[in-house]
């Protein structure tokens, strides 16, 4: 069985109701009717239903069973807009400004999941990430106990001997550009988080950096150790190591030469990156060279599962994408 087939036999265990707010794209519809043909999620699309089925209609999909509800006639969006009004009336919202924007189908789905008629949302095939993230974190907030909401992506590469039978977590690779020392040992600790959740397996946590053990030091090898330092302090009993180079800590023969005695070097399956260039690049690179599947940006550290896309996705990445969520909202 493959890891996305598991993750969706665990969804289905617990079904749980996900919203996709994006229904004027043909890709979110045709992921809509799959999940609901293959049984482990029900999705909610929101948006206009003459235009929803007249586009699913000229392209042959098939969501007649699926929900669909409209901003604009829902009985609840009074409701919605009050409540959304006394989130950020703080702010300088008024009641007006917030009725407006529960017109915006992310906002309203957001809305969803804060009021418990939806278990999860899933956005970004046709959004940039700030336009999804921004409607959760005025929203739903952060996790409590989380300082940093950060995103990863969940890369599982075909015959690959190395991390967890070929499945790591790049983290952060879709959100946080210069993350300190402070924010990376975060980011590490909900990285962790997330791959035993997802993955079922113990997390083990790689620092990554342009130095192994001191090779070179700079700034910003300086700022990998003094994170890793941080991070074994908040979690002594997480498996975790730094500075390590890529190849340190996947590989163990160059593990054996670079860091010999590390409990993480040559079998890290959590890679977390000094920065978001280094994330996005990298995720990236596996993707396309090593024809990786890439579920992601997926999002740690808020109070209900939100998931991001990548504006690139194609319907199968959505299917996924909502079977993670659906066990993100088990938890």
């Amino acid at each position: 069985m493959s890891f996305i087939e598991g993750i969706k036999e665990k969804a289905r265990q617990n079904i749980k109701t996900i919203v996709l707010p994006e229904s004027n794209d043909v890709r979110v519809l045709t992921a809509a009717a799959k999940v609901k043909e293959e049984g482990f999620a029900d999705v909610i699309l929101v948006g206009n239903k003459d235009s929803i089925n007249e586009l699913a209609n000229e392209n042959n999909i098939d969501i007649a069973n699926i929900k669909i509800v409209d901003p604009n006639t829902s009985e609840k969006f009074s409701k919605y807009a009050e409540d959304f009004y006394e989130l950020r009336k703080a702010k300088g919202m008024t009641l007006e400004q917030a009725k407006e924007i529960m017109k915006d189908n992310v906002y309203f789905g957001m809305m969803m999941v804060k009021e418990e008629d939806a278990d999860g949302l899933v956005s970004g095939a046709a959004h940039s990430t700030s336009d999804t993230l921004r409607p959760a974190l005025q929203i739903l907030k952060t996790a409590p106990g989380t300082k940093l909401v950060s995103a990863f992506f969940l890369m599982v590469v075909p015959n690959c001997e190395y991390g967890e039978k070929g499945t790591f977590i790049f983290s952060d690779a879709g959100l946080n550009e210069y993350p300190d020392a402070e924010a990376l040992s975060e980011i590490a600790i909900s990285s962790s988080k997330s791959f035993k959740q997802l993955v079922g397996a113990e997390p083990r946590v790689a620092m990554l950096s342009y130095s192994t053990y001191g090779s070179a030091h700079s700034p910003l090898t300086e700022k990998v150790v003094e994170a890793t330092k941080l991070l074994k302090e908040k979690e002594p009993n997480l498996i975790a190591d730094g500075e390590l180079q890529f190849d340190a800590a996947i590989i163990p023969e160059i593990a054996a030469s670079k860091a010999p005695g590390s409990p993480v070097a040559g079998k890290a399956n959590t890679l977390i990156f000094p920065d978001l260039d280094a994330g996005n690049i990298g995720y990236k690179l596996v993707q396309r060279l090593a024809k990786a599947e890439a579920y992601g940006p997926l999002c740690q550290g808020i109070a209900k599962p939100v998931n991001d896309l990548s504006r690139g996705c194609s319907s199968e990445d959505i299917v996924g994408v909502v079977a993670i969520t659906c066990v993100q909202a088990q938890e």
